[in-house]
């Protein structure tokens, strides 16, 4: 049994990872429904939380059918971070998780995200910090390094985990690399495979597929697997890896009819958390992914992103369903 602190998670959990404009309540909800584990709120500013900027505080929004789930910080000013530690413990989530690990400019560059990779006594001292600042378990989310000479994490995790963090997520690239090239899990296997780490350590990183996601558990021997970018507009992969490490069949791709019953539960969600005008506009980034690979679907998609017509966008998902109904996916 894996557990964060005394959460229990199961034998092998997945986890949905933080990610900045995707992972918000609407998404994180279908997600939930279709077979996640754990779940990471987009990353909050510390700043932001301490001068209660409403961007900020908007995403301390959790609700009860999530859990477990993490509130995700990040900062590069100790302070700033301890006092959002303590606001973000006041929203009652189960899990304080900081961001160690965004490799976008504005943010490693200020020392914040994976910009902190570049100072680990620091990192180790903030973390520190963080852990005396909320009776909540604290974990980390990171990288390697920051470019291929700075691949410190094996000591990292073994300093982190000395501090008292509950579990650990390990992205398998450098800052350096952002999204590039291929996730290198090889340090991420030694980190599970030291006897002297004993938290959970959760791999990252180009996981898409339910064959990758059973041959990187037995190759690498972690405890659990976080995905990103893989459940845009793919919820359902949770329950096919799942389905896949239990008894290795794979399950039959979601039909239209399913993703358009997803795709509207999606969009009514978010409609009732942002608000009419929000809820319809933040809601086009996700028509392409949700029917990703389905040729002639340009027409409904320039419908459907422009009219704030709510009834006509549920309409014109209705007509989707109806046209593409014999379209077949593919394993």
């Amino acid at each position: 049994m894996v557990k964060i602190g005394n959460i229990e998670l199961g034998n092998f959990p997945l986890l949905l990872a933080p990610m900045e404009d995707v992972s918000d309540p609407p998404f994180r909800a279908v997600c939930k429904e279709h077979g996640a584990d754990v779940m990471y709120t987009e990353f909050i500013s510390s700043e932001g939380l301490i001068r209660d900027a409403a961007k900020s505080t908007k995403k301390l929004d959790i609700f009860e059918y999530e859990r477990p789930i993490g509130i995700q910080i990040f900062g590069s000013n100790i302070d700033s971070m301890k006092q959002a530690t303590e606001i973000a413990s006041s929203a009652n989530p189960d899990i304080i998780d900081i961001n160690y690990g965004c490799p976008v400019k504005k943010v490693a560059c200020k020392g914040a995200g994976a910009g902190i990779l570049q100072d680990i006594p620091k990192m180790v001292e903030m973390t520190a910090e963080i852990v005396k600042s909320t009776h909540l378990p604290v974990t980390v989310k990171t990288r390697l390094g920051w470019d291929d000479n700075t691949k410190y994490i094996e000591e990292v995790a073994e300093r982190l985990q000395d501090i008292g963090i509950k579990a650990l997520s390990i992205h398998g690239r450098t800052r350096k690399q952002m999204y590039k090239g291929d996730a290198d899990w090889r340090l991420i296997g030694n980190i599970k495979n030291n006897p002297r780490v004993t938290i959970p350590i959760f791999g990252n990183g180009d996981i898409d597929s339910p064959e990758k996601a059973k041959r990187y558990k037995e190759t690498y021997g972690v405890d659990g697997i976080m995905i990103g970018r893989a459940t845009i507009g793919n919820p359902w992969i949770f329950n096919e890896i799942k389905q896949y490490i239990e008894i290795g069949l794979k399950l039959e791709p979601p039909t239209i009819s399913e993703r358009v019953d997803v795709c509207k539960r999606h969009f009514e969600f978010g409609i009732k958390w942002k608000g009419d005008v929000l809820g319809v506009v933040e809601m086009r980034r996700h028509y392409s992914n949700y029917f990703k690979g389905v040729s002639h679907f340009k027409d409904f998609r320039t419908r459907l992103v422009s009219t704030m017509d709510q009834n006509e966008i549920i309409a014109i998902l209705d007509e989707v369903a109806e046209k593409f109904s014999a379209y077949e996916f593919s394993n």
